[in-house]
């Protein structure tokens, strides 16, 4: 695994008490993930994270279950390019710097696919994908929440984010998830 080298970035709050946790959390478990098959654990449930596991998921259901998994993965595509377009609006807005930027000690065990750090993109999308999909299919729930916590836990372990980016995408997540399975329910009574 390789470093990616630290760039100048714009000055951000991360220093005084209220961080100093979120930057221990960060550094022990980018420590961790230092180790080489950790480092490549993690390394591939982010790849998959990147999207082709929730590709898979949604082509599977839809060819699997008709129209219900048709509809349901209509549903998760549409409450993920949401996540994406929120995702992308807040990181350009808040500037955070990733972790491996400004933090002594963290390294980036892969590169990141966008320049800033709050929120995780990669959680926010799992999690709105989560919710929506547990909706539909409780029965996935082992396979989805799992996936999801190692999805969270691997942007931290990487270097990439800090654990309160992580945590702040679990509660856009879920809001986004309920939200979409909210719109739909008030579309079917229509």
């Amino acid at each position: 695994m390789s470093a990616i080298p630290p760039l100048p970035t714009p000055d951000f709050p991360a220093a005084g008490p209220r961080f100093a946790i979120d930057r221990r959390l960060c550094v022990a478990a980018n420590h961790w993930g230092a180790r080489r098959a950790v480092g490549m654990f993690f390394s591939a449930i982010s790849r998959l994270g990147d999207g082709v596991f929730w590709y898979a998921l949604m082509a599977a259901l839809a060819l699997l279950d008709g129209r219900r998994g048709l509809l349901a993965s209509v549903q998760m595509a549409a409450t993920g390019l949401t996540a994406l377009l929120l995702y992308r609006l807040l990181k350009r807005w808040t500037r955070r710097p990733r972790p491996f930027r400004t933090c002594p000690g963290v390294i980036a065990h892969i590169p990141p696919l966008d320049e800033f750090s709050f929120p995780s993109g990669h959680t926010l999308q799992a999690v709105s994908f989560t919710v929506v999909a547990l909706a539909w299919y409780p029965i996935l729930s082992p396979l989805l929440l799992s996936f999801t916590a190692l999805i969270a836990a691997s942007r931290v372990i990487l270097g990439l984010h800090y654990p309160s980016d992580v945590l702040a995408a679990i509660m856009i997540g879920c809001g986004l998830g309920a939200m979409s399975l909210w719109i739909s329910s008030m579309l079917a009574m229509l």
